[in-house]
């Protein structure tokens, strides 16, 4: 209520007061000679309107409600008694019946409030845009206000940002951002039950011929693969009619099977690397060409490359020496900084997000080291006869397994080191079999998953330093493993692949290939799977069979499960049976999960 409409409120009610005493003046004589009876009564009721008068004029002059007297035995005993008797009737007049429509006012101020609060648009928007989707909904069935509010786009918009939907677009890409974020949750939903039930497309990347696979990466949906002629061919799996081009390197074409092995392959969003036997290095430019834009040359083989996922920030290993490097303002590519380490590199990977100057991280036998670009190298960790086995790291923590050896044997193990505070935080896992791969990067928060060569697939907790979660997985040990919110894909020795609803413990679904996986990388609607031979068998005229060397040159499977049904001419390579099969299993029925309702 507005100051104006107050002043007219307590205007009006002084008005009618005044008319009402003045009224009740001129008719208590008559009423008095007319009925001596109620010269008992009267009193008792004029102290009691008067009291009522007297509460009404402090609440239009703003006074609180005076607080409340306790009455005794005897005057409860009295009100009651006089509740219980028959009602006298008064002489009907305008007075008295304001009198009662005043007391039913008071008594009725009790119950209802009589004041509304009104609050600013934006303001009510700043408290909302702490609710949920679920909160939002029930606040929308309050009154039309709130359902106004409760469907404010800026409200939606947010949400969508929060649980990850577009987030590249902006508040004006969209008109309704409510029903778009029901067609995301839909789509979600959609996903989840296509990757349960093993329901989409998948598609055998092409292979060179007379060539085996040596190396395989994969970031957001494209692919690069090296091949023993020293190839490199990049697919864009985000579009099935895309045509994989070769990318060229700095190789005499008169020079046929001259080319060495290509040993490593990275890719980001905007470059593709590649490192060779002889110690070469190529950086392409995937924007500009297929032609590489720098060389980079080592006297030794290389033996651990890394590409940071975020930025153009290269790191490679060779022999005794760490080289970092990164183009300048002018696009330039040189030497961030170099390092020299005491022992042959084992794994290297770059730390994501360091800002200005990139951080990098190496295992060379024993040995840890944290590479920083504006420092010399440091030493992490090193304990003498504990080589390490595995590698991953995060934006602020890095994981690595260690292999207890020695006198005292302590069990294989996996340390977690902040790299901000650089210093041990968690000591998990005490196995007989050594850790072979561990995913920091990729785990939600708090949790981290391992691949053993026990041939189990461990989900560790990092805030109790127990593992949460051990699954019986592989016959020949874990070679990969990455994992979500909700699942966990697996691939071994043997070349199977596994994917597990680690919520309920239960295998979901697999495939088998005939060598073991190198590379496992997944979203919500893509898996990319990598079965890269040990053995590089390359076909000559010993082994002209093209039947014996398909066996022997690796493969490479992109799945994808935004496609709700199965491509017509993809190549599946499991078993499926239609539904009115009357034998062996049925792999299109769908299963009820309880979990998804968590």
């Amino acid at each position: 209520m507005d100051d104006h409409s107050l002043e007219e409120f307590r205007r009006r009610w002084q008005e009618e007061l005044a008319q009402a005493q003045a009224l009740r003046k001129r008719r208590r004589p008559e009423a008095a000679e007319r009925r001596p009876r109620r010269a008992e009564v009267a009193p008792g009721r004029g102290e009691q309107a008067s009291g009522y008068l007297a509460l009404a004029q402090g609440l239009l002059e703003g006074a609180g409600r005076p607080p409340a007297v306790r009455a005794t035995r005897a005057e409860r005993q009295d009100a009651a008694s006089r509740s219980r008797s028959p009602p006298v009737r008064e002489a009907a007049g305008g007075g008295e019946q304001l009198v009662d429509q005043l007391i039913r006012d008071l008594n009725e101020m009790d119950d209802v409030p009589f004041f509304d609060v009104q609050l600013p648009y934006e303001l009510a928007i700043n408290i909302f845009q702490y609710l949920d989707r679920k909160e939002l909904g029930r606040c929308a069935q309050v009154s039309k206000t709130w359902k106004v509010i409760a469907e404010d786009e800026v409200l939606w918009y947010r949400l969508c940002q929060q649980e990850g939907h577009l987030p590249e677009s902006s508040i004006s890409d969209y008109s309704c951002w409510k029903l778009i974020f029901q067609e995301c949750r839909a789509k979600e939903h959609m996903l989840r039950t296509n990757w349960k039930n093993r329901k989409g497309a998948v598609s055998e990347l092409e292979h060179i011929p007379d060539a085996v696979l040596c190396d395989v990466h994969s970031h957001d949906g494209v692919v690069i693969a090296g091949y023993t002629s020293g190839e490199v061919r990049v697919w864009d799996t985000r579009t099935w009619d895309y045509v994989a081009p070769f990318l060229e390197s700095e190789y005499e074409e008169d020079e046929p099977g001259m080319q060495p092995y290509v040993s490593f392959v990275r890719i980001n969003s905007s470059l593709a690397v590649a490192a060779y036997e002889d110690g070469f290095l190529n950086i392409w430019d995937l924007r500009t060409g297929k032609y590489p834009i720098h060389h980079f040359e080592h006297d030794a083989r290389i033996q651990a490359l890394a590409l940071s996922k975020d930025d153009a920030t290269v790191a490679t290993a060779s022999a005794f020496d760490v080289v970092m490097l990164y183009p300048n303002e002018e696009g330039y590519w040189q030497i961030a900084a170099e390092f020299e380490v005491q022992k042959l590199v084992d794994y290297l990977e770059i730390v994501p997000d360091t800002g200005r100057y990139p951080v990098a991280v190496a295992t060379a036998g024993d040995l840890v080291y944290l590479l920083k670009a504006e420092d010399s190298a440091r030493t992490l960790h090193y304990v003498y006869g504990q080589p390490v086995t595995c590698l991953d790291v995060s934006a602020n923590q890095v994981a690595f397994g260690v292999k207890s050896l020695g006198w005292v044997y302590e069990g294989n193990k996996i340390l977690v080191y902040s790299l901000e505070a650089e210093r041990c935080l968690s000591k998990l896992g005490n196995t007989l079999g050594d850790f072979t791969c561990v995913n920091l990067r990729d785990s939600p928060p708090n949790l981290m998953v391992s691949g053993n060569m026990d041939r189990r697939v461990r989900i560790h907790d990092l805030r109790t330093d127990k593992i949460a979660l051990s699954l019986s997985a592989h016959q020949r040990g874990v070679s990969a493993v990455q994992m979500d919110d909700w699942k966990v894909v697996s691939g071994g020795e043997e070349g199977l692949v596994s994917v597990w609803d680690y919520r309920m413990n239960q295998k979901l679904w697999e495939v088998h290939s005939r060598h073991a996986v190198r590379h496992i990388s997944f979203n919500s609607h893509s898996l990319i799977t990598a079965n890269v031979p040990y053995e590089k068998v390359v076909r000559n005229s010993d082994l002209d069979s093209f039947a014996t060397h398909r066996r022997h040159r690796g493969l490479i499977h992109a799945y994808e499960f935004a496609v709700d049904q199965l491509a017509f001419q993809s190549p599946l390579p499991v078993c499926r049976s239609s539904c009115d099969t009357m034998t062996s299993y049925n792999y299109d029925l769908a299963l009820t999960f309880p979990s998804d309702n968590i």
